[in-house]
């Protein structure tokens, strides 16, 4: 049997689809070949020699070490899309929540407790302290169309809202998900000068940490409304606190809040709810067991963030998985390595600084090639299953 450390809870329905005469799983193993996490830190966490994979149920990765996964030769993967309604449908309540006084109003009309036969009358007196907006009509920016974006902005469409999308890097894929009656927005410009509400639906990457800055600010509409249920470091928290407080940003809606978000007039902070409901926790648990499985039994990769996809068939009885470097000249040292056994079928892929190679071979490889595979410059960690 191998085992399987689960460092959060894991949904029950999602550990079942481990195959139980193969794998244990659970929260005190020893020398695991997979973990499953979801929110649990492991930058400090020491990694055994035994593992293979970590599966993160859900999107973000921020917890797991990443570069030393990859040195080690650790697949990671994550679960894109599998959040993706629970997030979608927090992000349109956010919508609301932000023209709506509604949450202000709520907690005012607790005030009114014990005023017994007075209470309707005071209701009808103070609720114009509360009102606010329609969402119908007005226009929305969409930064970033992956799983979650393109369905907040079908969805927003629907609504009665004018949507515009972007993102520089939309997949064929993810064009095919939106409506074509979405605005596709040239530059990032666009949506901050035309948009009544913008949403962000991006990875918190050096390269976006802090985008939404002064600057950007100062392209928006007066009155903008801000949804951040991606990360709370794509926002700068000072500039944003300045432009509430200034009034060009009428509400900033962050699922992502920490110390200086909290009590800010405008701010509606929500403790990270997004994904927090237990049909998005079991389809985490189902697509990271399935992925983290597949992995450790048939070498097939799908949706990792630090080793490129590759996934074949399987053909033989004897599969050779290579995780090496992307550097040239690999593939052509690793077919030599083979010398005198037939390649049955070869599958090759780089991603970044790494790259991945399944090999079937016909016959069992012999101690003299796998040590050659070991000697090629580049080269990772190696398993044959």
């Amino acid at each position: 049997m191998e085992n399987i450390l689960t460092l959060n809870k894991i949904s029950k329905n999602g550990l079942a689809r481990l195959d139980q005469k193969r794998f244990v799983a659970g929260d005190d193993v020893t020398d695991p070949v997979g973990i499953i996490v979801r929110s649990a830190a492991m930058h400090d966490m020491d990694l055994p020699e035994s593992l293979l994979a970590i599966a993160r149920a859900g999107a973000g990765v921020n917890n797991i070490p990443i570069d030393k996964c990859s040195e080690r030769g650790i697949v990671v993967f994550n679960t894109p899309g599998a959040n993706a309604n629970a997030v979608k449908e927090l992000v349109l309540a956010g919508l609301l929540i932000s023209s709506r006084k509604v949450i202000s109003g709520i907690e005012w009309a607790k005030t009114l407790k014990g005023e017994g036969e007075k209470v309707g009358k005071l209701v009808e007196k103070g609720k114009s302290a509360f009102a606010g907006g329609e969402i119908m009509g007005k226009k929305l920016g969409v930064i970033g169309l992956g799983a979650i974006g393109a369905l907040v902005a079908n969805d927003a469409q629907k609504l009665g809202m004018e949507v515009y999308g972007y993102d520089p890097y939309l997949s064929a894929d993810a064009a095919w998900k939106l409506s074509p009656t979405i605005h596709k927005a040239q530059s990032i410009s666009e949506v901050y000068a035309k948009c009544d509400y913008i949403t962000l639906h991006l990875p918190l990457l050096p390269s976006t940490k802090n985008m939404i800055n002064a600057d950007a600010l100062a392209q928006m509409k007066d009155g903008v409304r801000i949804m951040n249920f991606a990360r709370g470091g794509l926002v700068h928290g000072e500039d944003i606190k300045a432009a509430l407080s200034a009034g060009k940003v009428a509400a900033y809606v962050v699922d992502f809040p920490d110390d200086d978000m909290l009590d800010v007039e405008n701010v509606i902070a929500i403790p990270h709810l997004g994904a927090s409901t237990p049909e998005s926790e079991e389809n985490c648990a189902v697509m990271a067991v399935k992925e983290l499985q597949d992995y450790i039994k048939n070498g097939n990769i799908l949706h990792s963030v630090n080793y490129p996809d590759v996934s074949m068939p399987r053909s033989t009885a004897y599969r050779i998985c290579v995780l090496h470097r992307n550097i040239p000249d690999v593939l052509s040292q690793l077919s030599g390595a083979f010398a005198g056994n037939n390649i049955e079928s070869q599958s090759n892929r780089s991603k970044g600084d790494y790259a991945y190679t399944i090999i079937d071979l016909d016959n069992a490889p012999t101690e003299e090639n796998l040590e050659r595979v070991k000697a090629i410059e580049g080269f990772i960690r190696m398993r044959m299953i």
